[in-house]
């Protein structure tokens, strides 16, 4: 028998109760989950320190400030999100009352990765509170640090009743999946994104997928190639690389290349000192499996900058490779690193044909001083987010959605999106008893004369426009 059948009904009985659509309780839930962030700051830092050597500032900004903000915007606005929204009536209803009701889709498992092992369970664990749901959380048991601390600590917070976290490896989350769910939420790659879809589709389940992909970054040439090579080390070199929204790649000239190596490599100096090993601003990769990986990526184009390991502290350094062929193998999938391959172009024309040739990517980035350039790649391309000028800041303002498109993904969330994700947006129409022989104009026998009034009491008219004879 399932493992997780008991757990599963068992939240699924405490929702049937109406506990979680009470105002009162989602308060009080994403109150206790403000409480953890605070109360639980050094042992968030200790964990990641442990799982991947994440410097203090780089956790305080992604993995508490970010997940403290959008506790705080939910409950600034949850009154407000909670409201029914009237909406336009036709000429047919103008007596009635028409409007949509949020509520929560039920019993809710969300599968995170090990990147950013608390961003990514807690911002959707906000928004599916604020909707009313209850919910399953699998954190990774690769950021295994982390995964202990949330599973220890974090239902000592939260009420036992309607939420729960699981442990254990893809065979568990196997199993987890084997059970009925009323939405699921993925965060990982495209590979296990299309399981977990297979998965929801045996239960018709509704579900996010936030995946991942090669991310585009377009260096025009004449940009301010100091400015594009520290935002671009930084983008890069956050968390090590292992940011699904970093810049992945490089498409830019060969002579702004040439131009851009050096500024690159006086950023890498700047920020990480001359030997960035030593440095306590710069992480480690999480595993020995990903260490490998990303390690047999440099052999693509050649090493312009960086290209040092060391196995037995899974350390890379910051690196650039120049030169690369689309066809090499550090073209070929996601580098969650911190490598940099660098693709000549010769024009912006070239360097959108490649991008579309392309799955779209959760995100692209462009550089260069000209806004209307800008403006035509944002307009000719398209991916989950874009920016222009700098990497992953996007993603820090709560009142844009985040999610990819295609091959990287399916849905969205943050801020009001994440409510709207964990919510069943019905459709409500509340009519009188009465005023009977306003009905009976759509009841048979039909006549013309019926035909021609139901049609004007139904129809909608192009505003504007008008009719010659």
């Amino acid at each position: 028998m399932n493992p997780y059948v008991g757990l599963v009904s068992s939240l699924r009985t405490a929702w049937l109760t109406g506990k979680t659509r009470a105002a009162e309780h989602r308060v009080s839930q994403l109150e206790a989950l403000g409480r953890f962030l605070d109360d639980k700051r050094q042992p968030i830092l200790d964990a990641m320190a442990s799982d991947m050597r994440k410097p203090a500032l780089e956790v305080e900004l992604s993995e508490i400030i970010l997940v403290k903000n959008e506790v705080n915007y939910a409950l600034n606005n949850l009154s407000c999100w909670m409201k029914d929204e009237f909406v336009e009536k036709n000429l047919v209803t103008q007596l009635d009352t028409a409007f949509i009701c949020k509520e929560p889709y039920g019993v809710v498992l969300i599968i995170g990765p090990w990147n950013y092992p608390l961003n990514l369970i807690l911002v959707p664990l906000v928004g599916a509170i604020a909707a009313g749901n209850c919910v399953i959380i699998k954190p990774s048991e690769i950021s295994s640090s982390t995964e202990k601390l949330v599973a220890e600590t974090l239902p000592r917070y939260l009420d036992k009743d309607c939420f729960a976290v699981v442990t254990g490896g893809p065979a568990e989350t196997t199993q987890l999946l084997e059970n009925k769910f009323d939405y699921i939420f993925f965060t990982g790659i495209p590979r296990v994104g299309k399981i977990v879809m297979a998965a929801a589709a045996k239960h018709l389940t509704p579900l996010t997928l936030e995946l991942g992909g090669k991310n585009p970054c377009y260096v025009a040439d004449e940009s301010d190639l100091q400015n594009v090579a520290n935002r671009l080390v930084w983008g890069r070199c956050f968390n090590a690389g292992q940011t699904c929204i970093a810049p992945d790649y490089v498409l830019c000239s060969t002579e702004t290349q040439e131009k851009l190596l050096p500024a690159l490599r006086h950023a890498i100096t700047q920020f990480f000192g001359p030997e960035p090993r030593e440095s306590p601003d710069f992480a480690r990769i999480i595993s020995d499996k990903q260490f490998q990986r990303i390690r047999a990526l440099l052999g693509s184009g050649r090493v312009a900058i960086g290209g040092q390991t060391d196995e037995k502290e899974r350390y890379i350094a910051p690196t650039v490779l120049a030169d690369v062929q689309p066809s090499e193998p550090a073209m070929q999938e996601e580098i969650f690193g911190p490598v940099l391959p660098i693709v000549t172009v010769p024009n912006v024309d070239e360097a959108i044909a490649f991008i579309n040739s392309r799955e779209r990517p959760l995100a692209m980035y462009v550089f260069a001083s000209d806004s209307k350039l800008v403006r035509r790649v944002l307009e000719q391309t398209s991916s989950g987010s874009f920016g222009a000028n700098d990497p992953m800041m996007q993603t820090t303002l709560i009142s844009l959605p985040f999610g990819g498109i295609g091959n990287s993904g399916l849905g969205s969330y943050h801020g009001k999106f994440s409510f709207d994700t964990f919510s069943h947006h019905r459709a409500c129409l509340l009519r009188s008893m009465g005023l009977e022989p306003m009905n009976s104009l759509r009841y048979p026998p039909y006549s013309e004369r019926k035909m021609g009034l139901v049609t004007s009491t139904f129809e909608i008219k192009r505003k504007g426009t008008c009719t010659l004879l």
